[in-house]
């Protein structure tokens, strides 16, 4: 696993061969944010996904949408776009503070749907830093195409206990 350049005071991940953070050269100014375990929820259904650092507490998480991501009417699933809340946060969360995704946690994750979500565009989630403590990361964040919302949502991430072994 490389460190991104465009984070900052990265700390290592504890199982730097689970997951993959690495400049993506076919998007420059972008990092590419995937477990290496393709049979993962992460890889099979969301799929790699492209990150890049938008300011000291904003992080943009973009998803690629293919059919299975979509609903009857070709819009965006909302079971979808609430996954990719939920992974997006784990993501802006090591690119902003350097938290290991390995042992994090889900504590809660809340979302209000405001509009349908295009079958044909990738999807961003605009992600903030609201606080962070020592165990836990406040976010929050929003799912957008271009200029048009489709959803917003607010998580609590606890990070991993850090055990002798």
């Amino acid at each position: 696993m490389t460190s991104p350049d465009n984070a900052h005071a990265l700390t290592p991940i504890a199982a730097a061969d689970r997951f993959i953070c690495e400049p993506d050269p076919a998007h420059p100014g972008w990092l590419r944010w995937d477990v290496t375990d393709h049979t993962r929820y992460n890889h099979v259904f969301i799929g790699p996904m492209l990150l890049r650092r938008e300011s000291g507490t904003t992080c943009r998480v973009r998803m690629a949408i293919e059919p299975k991501h979509t609903n009857a009417g070709e819009a965006i699933h909302g079971g979808t776009t609430l996954g990719f809340a939920d992974v997006s946060m784990f993501a802006a969360l090591y690119v902003l503070t350097g938290t290991d995704p390995i042992g994090s946690v889900t504590v809660d994750l809340s979302m209000q749907f405001v509009g349908a979500g295009s079958g044909k565009r990738p999807l961003d989630s605009v992600v903030e830093l609201i606080r962070e403590t020592k165990r836990l990361g406040f976010l929050r964040g929003t799912m957008v195409q271009g200029d048009r919302m489709v959803a917003a949502f607010s998580g609590t991430v606890r990070k991993p206990s850090i055990r002798a072994s």
